[in-house]
């Protein structure tokens, strides 16, 4: 008998489907468009796993450390890391559009922008946005952020009365684990999910949607790639993190995000592989939620050039200083990305508005907005993944050796 044929892991099933759907919507726009229900079904089950699993793995983990004060320095921990890196973003974002310029020559279309809000996020009202007036409607509405800050009030609770609160620590321990059986499951079906969400764009949009403005995805991708290699990559040599590992544990919810241009899609996979890789559970249950809301790295970087680009584009030159009173601008805005629809569009064109450059320049990006968004979503993802190591190995976890866990799911 020959060697047994290896099974095609999931990442290489959304790899072709990814390709297959560029394919089928170039050669067949009109019955792509109507792939795209395909998508919003995976991603509707997606949002169904994301309110338990959450109650379930961050009650369980900070209710299983024992220990308030150890909760509060992992969280001071992960605060000061995500501010740290989200800003070094966002100058390498800066820094990336004044090297390519991609904006100048270009010329901005005369036309409002409907349907989308221009405000800025005050610091007010993400602080109100941030706690919930009840968790039923928080779950309902797939609020990451107010869900983190319901069950870490709930599991200190859970934590503080100790042995009267075992039944509902128990509880939350089978119910992560039945949400992980059932995540994969759902997984099964994101190879389709991810064909008919890139179906339905290219037939919808053309092959223009990849192509169009190329100067800025590139200026873009570019300076992603820089970001992930350099400063990643700089993180992973310092914190001594297994690279091979590593890669190994979020390469198939990184192309999942990328894909789908959804971080909630590749949520349940990462929290899965993340513990898996070694990371404690109260570690990765409550360091990559949080990250949703606070450690944005591709969606900063993508602000800050985008933001220059529309200053180029209307020939509207910044001085140094007010690019830098811009990142900071920037710096506040984008924590209350993750709440808000169309969301760096939508501080994007707070943003512009606050500096005095037309809005009408976000109508010259949303043509390429989509290809776009799967870069920034998939980095994202990749810095919250590298933000649960970075914790754990802060707190003196050692990451080399492989634990007896659940297997990665590749």
């Amino acid at each position: 008998m020959g060697k047994q044929m290896k099974k095609v892991s999931l990442t290489t099933w959304i790899l072709i489907a990814l390709v297959a759907g560029i394919a089928f919507g170039a050669f067949f726009p009109g019955p792509a468009k109507e792939l795209g229900i395909l998508g919003t079904i995976f991603l509707r089950l997606i949002k169904s796993i994301i309110a338990p699993l959450l109650f379930a793995t961050l009650v369980y983990g900070i209710a299983g450390t024992g220990s308030v004060k150890t909760m509060g320095r992992i969280g001071g921990k992960a605060i000061l890391y995500f501010e740290v890196v989200t800003t070094v973003a966002l100058f390498v974002g800066l820094g990336a559009v004044n090297l390519v310029k991609p904006g100048v020559g270009v010329q901005l279309p005369d036309k409002p922008l409907a349907n989308l809000a221009t405000s800025a996020t005050s610091a007010q009202a993400l602080a109100e946005h941030t706690f919930p007036t009840s968790v039923i409607d928080a779950m309902a509405r797939g609020e990451v952020l107010q869900l983190v800050v319901f069950c870490f009030i709930f599991g200190t609770a859970c934590a503080t009365i100790g042995i009267k609160a075992r039944p509902v620590v128990d509880f939350c321990k089978s119910l992560s684990e039945v949400m992980f059986q059932y995540t994969n499951y759902i997984m099964y079906f994101a190879p389709l999910g991810v064909f008919g969400s890139m179906a339905a764009t290219v037939g919808d949009k053309g092959l223009g949607v990849l192509v169009n403005l190329g100067k800025l995805v590139l200026t873009l991708y570019g300076a992603l790639v820089f970001f992930v290699v350099v400063v990643f990559g700089g993180v992973i040599f310092l914190a001594k993190i297994p690279l091979q590992r590593f890669i190994a544990a979020v390469r198939a919810p990184w192309l999942l995000a990328f894909s789908t241009a959804s971080s909630e899609a590749a949520l349940p996979l990462a929290l899965e592989n993340m513990e898996a890789f070694g990371v404690p559970n109260h570690i990765v249950a409550f360091v990559l939620p949080t990250g949703y809301s606070f450690n944005l790295d591709g969606s900063t970087l993508y602000l800050s050039l985008a933001a220059m680009f529309v200053a180029q584009a209307a020939n509207h030159p910044l001085s140094f200083g007010t690019q830098i009173t811009m990142l900071l601008t920037l710096m506040l805005t984008s924590k209350g990305v993750a709440g808000v629809p169309r969301a760096s569009l939508v501080i994007l064109a707070g943003t512009l508005s606050t500096f005095g450059l037309p809005v009408e320049g976000v109508a010259l990006i949303l043509g390429v907005d989509t290809i776009m968004d799967m870069a920034r979503t998939s980095v994202n993802l990749l810095g919250n993944c590298l933000a649960t190591a970075v914790v754990a190995r802060w707190e003196g976890v050692d990451l080399s050796v492989e634990p007896a866990a659940p297997e990665l799911i590749p």
